[in-house]
């Protein structure tokens, strides 16, 4: 068995590629278990809002969304890349503990200290169960492409 040299810069960028696929498949895992229900406004989108001070017409509405999910996906990729590369046993569960450590400082923290999210004991059951199994989803996925990637460097 060879050991590699470790690179930060590596596992980032692989983490990144990671996390843009691990954002990929949050989304289609929110399409069969969706966290809001039709109405509610997600939290990228009153992020954008109160910083814009005004509501966004839906197609901005659609563009900060998406902004942010995927940056925001492939830049906890590359963080978690960076930190699996210089302690391995930061990918445990294949990921999936990244995912929910992710969910659990998001929305369980600090988004509703931002007033961006309802704090967790008011979220909706359903919200939250599909922010927790999406959110593994994410990090199963992220942590699945990086390995694949960071292979290939």
């Amino acid at each position: 068995m060879t050991t590699r040299e470790r690179s930060i810069l590596k596992g980032a960028l692989a983490g990144m590629i990671g996390g843009l696929a691990g954002a990929g498949a949050k989304v289609l895992a929110e399409k069969l278990f969706p966290p809001r229900v039709a109405g509610q406004t997600p939290p990228p989108v009153v992020l954008v809002e109160q910083f814009a001070g005004h509501a966004l017409p839906p197609t901005q509405q659609q563009a900060a969304m998406h902004g942010i999910h995927w940056g925001f996906g492939a830049a906890a990729g590359g963080i978690y890349g960076a930190l699996v590369e210089m302690e391995p046993s930061v990918g445990a569960w294949k990921g999936a503990a990244f995912g929910l450590t992710l969910n659990r400082l998001t929305h369980e923290s600090i988004l509703p200290r931002m007033g961006l999210a309802a704090p967790k004991e008011e979220q909706p059951t359903q919200e939250r169960i599909s922010e927790w199994v999406t959110h593994a989803v994410y990090g199963i996925f992220t942590d699945a492409v990086r390995r694949a990637v960071r292979k290939s460097l």
